[in-house]
């Protein structure tokens, strides 16, 4: 793709959680005003418990449907015995995104400190679709959209970004 002006994306956003409601999901509401005022589309919204088969359920009809590019979970991710998100979404990576996750932890290391090893954020690409799987503070999801995920859903971002590849995720 040569066009370098900006191209709204359409962006699920998931918030894993048994305890959240749409009145108190503070990572979900920071997601959904970082993607709308960057320009780019929600596409649909929606609040899970802790159970890998209804996570993977929802994110498995999102990557399913072909006008919905990017999917966004926040919450699960740490190492307790509810928290299953990478478990639930890691199965359906046709590619995984190791990079997502080292960079991610590089950078909330300078906020955090080493309480980032706690964090198993991780990302890929599943049938077509990009996956992201953050943290549930709403700290970790503004850490990883201001400083990750925004520009590489940017395709103005030199001298690559993962939007570019879009049209090409499915190519067999």
């Amino acid at each position: 793709m040569t066009n370098h002006e900006f191209l709204p994306l359409s962006i699920a956003i998931l918030t894993v959680s048994d305890t959240r409601t749409e009145d108190d999901d503070s990572s979900g509401r920071v997601l959904v005003g970082r993607l709308t005022e960057a320009g780019h589309r929600l596409a649909e919204k929606c609040i899970v418990p802790d159970d890998i088969y209804r996570i993977r359920a929802v994110v498995s009809r999102w990557i399913a449907d072909p006008d919905i590019q990017v999917v966004i979970s926040t919450g699960g991710t740490g190492v307790t015995g509810r928290d299953g998100t990478p478990e639930a979404v890691s199965v359906l990576f046709d590619k995984t995104l190791d990079g997502f996750g080292e960079v991610f932890r590089a950078i909330s290391y300078q906020e955090i400190g080493t309480s980032t090893i706690q964090s198993r954020a991780i990302a890929g690409v599943a049938n077509g679709t990009y996956v992201f799987a953050l943290p549930g503070s709403s700290g970790a999801c503004r850490t990883a959209w201001d400083k990750l995920i925004r520009q590489q859903l940017d395709l103005r971002t030199r001298p690559c970004n993962l939007a570019e590849l879009i049209p090409r995720l499915g190519e067999k």
